[in-house]
């Protein structure tokens, strides 16, 4: 397994719209291993395949306390249930050191194929389900940000690009 470097908010390449695996095969479970290392180790609760650069329809989470449920979603699709929203809020490993309150659907069910390329079901109206609806926006090239106001938006990317430049 191997450590990938997660972009950060602004970068466009966040913005790349993921495309769908055709074969879940070694290669895809590789990714999958390597992004539940990187995850664990930032440490976060879930990463699209998008925030390493990898423009494939891949997300991996793990929502328990112990670090030790991790689920991967290949190719996944929600479908919301019911009509109620919950605010809450959401932080990312693309967005560092800033936490939000976003407001999202509180009940969805999603479809994908796990690493082995079988297909199941999963329905969740708790942290779960907001997770999984943040990491599926970054696979469709959206972040967390975009939720926000034009100047929360722009005042969290000022203070990242200022970041970034110090690193440099």
């Amino acid at each position: 397994m191997a450590l990938l470097t997660i972009l950060e908010f602004p970068d466009p390449r966040l913005r790349n719209a993921a495309l769908p695996i055709k074969e879940v095969n070694d290669n895809i479970r590789k990714l999958a291993d390597d992004m539940l290392e990187t995850m664990y180790d930032a440490p976060g609760i879930g990463l699209a395949a998008t925030q390493v650069n990898v423009q494939k329809r891949i997300v991996v989470i793990d929502v328990s306390e112990d670090k030790n449920q991790p689920l991967v979603f290949i190719n996944p699709e929600i479908e919301i249930i019911g009509d109620c929203f919950e605010e809450m809020d959401e932080g990312c490993l693309s967005v560092p050191g800033f936490y939000e309150t976003v407001q999202r659907p509180d009940h969805i069910k999603v479809r994908a194929l796990d690493r082995n390329g079988e297909p199941f079901e999963l329905e969740d109206d708790d942290m779960l389900a907001v997770c999984i609806q943040h990491e599926i926006d970054h696979l469709d090239g959206k972040l967390f940000v975009d939720y926000l106001s034009p100047l929360k938006r722009q005042r969290i990317r000022k203070k990242l690009e200022k970041i970034h430049r110090q690193r440099a």
